[in-house]
């Protein structure tokens, strides 16, 4: 998979995936697909919707709610992260979180850390990523070309999703070494490192017009 490039005199407006992008996350996946029989290398969400049985996705549904609600609650923000939420706001860019986690449990993470970010879009709203609509939806609705758009987030998926909407990425690694990191358009240790990149970039303007 490659990438789209990016270009940030382009960039209207910046989405963000949830969790380990803007929340940290510690839910127990090992546990969580033993307790669904999921096993380590399928997607926990395409494992329950490929099951035949309706009591045993009913259940599995059940479980996974429980460990995103129990995380939700236990969630922190990651370093930068309300900072940035103020600078997009304050340079009247566009913004919304699109996550794989349910309703419910993205609404309860986002009000426990007090997350100015009003447009939350889950698994119920679109196919999850790294599927693109939730994407194409967000650009259709704010009337912007995909490539007017950056993507952030902290996994495959994420990647995935951009690139599939032909959209630009953001791998945030928050110090760690990611073997996907070739496939975004930008690779950023923190978050405020994407703040003070446009941050640079609009001085830099702002000196040019004057």
């Amino acid at each position: 998979m490659s990438f789209i490039t990016f270009n940030i005199e382009q960039i209207k407006a910046i989405v963000f995936d949830l969790d380990n992008t803007l929340v940290t996350s510690d839910i127990d996946f090992t546990e969580l697909r033993k307790q669904i029989g999921c096993s380590h290398d399928d997607d926990v969400l395409s494992y329950v919707e490929q099951l035949k049985c309706d009591e045993r996705k009913l259940l599995a549904n059940k479980l996974i709610l429980e460990h995103e609600i129990e995380d939700a609650r236990h969630s922190d923000t990651l370093p930068g992260c309300h900072s940035l939420i103020q600078f997009i706001h304050s340079n009247n860019m566009k913004t919304a979180i699109i996550t794989r986690n349910c309703e419910q449990a993205a609404k309860t993470k986002a009000e426990h850390n007090k997350l100015n970010i009003p447009t939350i879009i889950s698994r119920e709203h679109f196919p999850p990523k790294p599927a693109p609509d939730s994407l194409f939806s967000l650009a259709q609705q704010w009337n912007l070309k995909t490539h007017q758009i950056l993507y952030v987030g902290d996994y495959i998926y994420d990647l995935q999703a951009a690139f599939n909407a032909s959209m630009p990425s953001c791998l945030v690694t928050h110090g760690e070494e990611k073997l996907y990191s070739s496939s975004a358009s930008l690779v950023v240790e923190h978050l405020h490192d994407i703040e003070q990149l446009f941050d640079t970039h609009y001085y830099s303007e702002t000196s040019r017009a004057s």
